[in-house]
């Protein structure tokens, strides 16, 4: 059942895909269970690349992605650049600062994570088939 595709030509494993990108915590160095393979049958990379073509996630900038950088990062490229008066600031003036300061080439030339977010169209998706996301096993705490 998890090799049937759905109307919308996907399959239950890209589903789950967009389901672990809502969380905001994927990225483009996060790794891919083996769960993708072994009990959905896709492959993980490939099924990103499918989920973004059809509008259903999208890749984030790097002004964007910034919140995947830790402080000791921010402070890096700020200072690489020359700026003054960060040294203090916690992360999320950091970021803010470097949002403020930079542009995205210049912060795109200086780290290489981007996160993804799950477009309008991918949470839509994700609620026609809840059952998918139901039967898929979740971790326990």
């Amino acid at each position: 059942r998890n090799m049937i595709r759905f109307e919308e030509d996907i399959l239950p494993g890209h589903l789950i895909l967009l389901w672990r990108i809502q969380f905001g915590t994927f990225t483009n160095e996060s790794g891919y269970p083996k769960y993708f393979e072994y009990n959905y049958g896709i492959n993980g990379a490939q099924a990103l690349d499918e989920v973004i073509e059809k509008g259903y996630a999208i890749e984030l900038s790097a002004t964007d992605s910034l919140d995947h950088l830790n402080a000791a990062s921010l402070k890096a490229i700020l200072k690489h650049y020359g700026m003054a008066g960060y040294s203090k600031m916690k992360k999320p003036e950091l970021m803010a600062f470097a949002k403020q300061e930079l542009n995205e080439e210049q912060l795109a030339s200086q780290f290489a994570v981007r996160g993804y977010r799950i477009t309008q169209d991918g949470k839509a998706i994700l609620s026609k088939y809840p059952e998918v996301v139901d039967r898929h096993p979740k971790k326990k705490y």
